[in-house]
């Protein structure tokens, strides 16, 4: 590991512990004087930096974090700093460190997967930080292990951890894109990692909240499983993988050892209309994460989400019931029969939606 013995004026950059295309992690220490004199800082963190002319991407997540700060599902920022360091100008953000490494890092080193019990509370968390992050207009467009960053939980005894989203790089708000494209007419690009790409954002690159939704289904799986939840074979190339996502009628993979409740977690993630995907709102009270609920117990459902619940089921029928997985040979052709219960399911839905609307 390379060393770095300088830093800001109120804490100094330690060795490299990571790189990425935005930016280099370093570990950095408060100095004792400015410590007192900012008892904000901590006396350990993680510095994100890059050359100021290159930083555009990380002063864009540095706003972000701004206006998410005060959840505890974040990785929390301490602040942002311009330093002179051999003749270079960088761009320098203070983050919280997370010791415990990435979810990534624990998938790895789990010989085949996480305890189901630490892949509750770690989607739960997960879920508490999509969802305000949902709620403020953002939308990660990112989320795999490699973002999820474990933190040491500061009210427990023990040596628990608490998963913390990471890396907002490729973040956006919702409302503040659809401006720029309706005024510049901009193309829309894709964003993310391709194993963890929803369908619509393959299809019509379109990235909203559901998407963030799909990738948590496809980090849950690897978690239980120790493997992407995509069964890809070795030669497949990102393209193949993209027209596999994007076209096809395949679904992820849902490991088979796991629970009927995280099984049907991931139902709810993995459904191609992401307008019945199910929200993170929704899924905070699902079962396999509830702390309220029993594990047997079905989740109680406002009237929306009910409707959101029927709309699956229209998708279910669609697909006459059947989970389609890679290499799978139970893909039966689609006529005129196989639309029908969509059709029932679908005046089911309405009939639902204008309860809704009613009461």
């Amino acid at each position: 590991m390379e060393q770095q013995s300088r830093g800001g004026g109120m804490w100094m950059r330690g060795k490299t512990i990571g790189r990425g295309s935005f930016g280099t992690v370093s570990l950095a220490t408060a100095k004792r004087k400015a410590n007192k004199r900012r008892n904000h800082l901590p006396p350990l963190m993680a510095v994100k930096w890059a050359e100021v002319s290159n930083s555009g991407t990380l002063q864009k997540e540095r706003e972000i974090l701004t206006m998410l700060e005060g959840c505890p599902n974040i990785l929390r920022c301490y602040g942002d700093e311009i330093t002179t360091e051999n003749g270079e100008l960088n761009y320098n953000v203070l983050l919280e460190y997370a010791s415990g490494g990435t979810l990534a890092s624990r998938i790895k080193n789990s010989c085949g997967g996480l305890p189901e019990a630490d892949v509750r509370r770690y989607t739960r968390s997960i879920l508490q930080g999509l969802n305000y992050i949902h709620d403020r207009g953002y939308v990660h467009c990112d989320i795999k292990p490699q973002n999820i960053v474990l933190v040491l939980c500061s009210s427990s005894s023990s040596d628990d951890y608490i998963a913390k989203i990471a890396d907002f790089g490729s973040a956006k708000n919702t409302m503040i894109e659809q401006r720029k494209r309706k005024k510049e007419c901009r193309c829309l690009s894709l964003r993310g990692t391709p194993l963890y790409m929803s369908p619509e954002s393959v299809l019509r690159k379109e990235q909203e909240a559901p998407s963030d939704i799909w990738a948590l289904g496809c980090v849950v799986a690897e978690m239980i499983s120790g493997k992407p939840a995509w069964n890809c074979k070795s030669d497949m190339d990102i393209d193949e993988l993209l027209s596999l996502i994007g076209s096809s009628r395949e679904l992820p993979e849902t490991p088979s050892d796991m629970s009927k409740e995280g099984k049907d977690f991931l139902k709810r993630c993995f459904v191609r209309t992401s307008n019945f995907r199910w929200t993170a709102a929704m899924l905070l009270n699902h079962p396999f994460v509830s702390k309220n609920v029993q594990v047997q117990a079905a989740p109680e459902l406002s009237n929306d989400s009910k409707v959101q619940l029927a709309g699956s089921y229209v998708e279910e029928s669609a697909l006459g019931g059947q989970k389609r997985r890679i290499n799978g040979s139970d893909d039966p052709s689609i006529g005129e029969d196989s639309l029908k219960p969509s059709m029932e399911a679908f005046n089911y839905y309405k009939r639902l939606r204008r309860f809704a609307t009613a009461t």
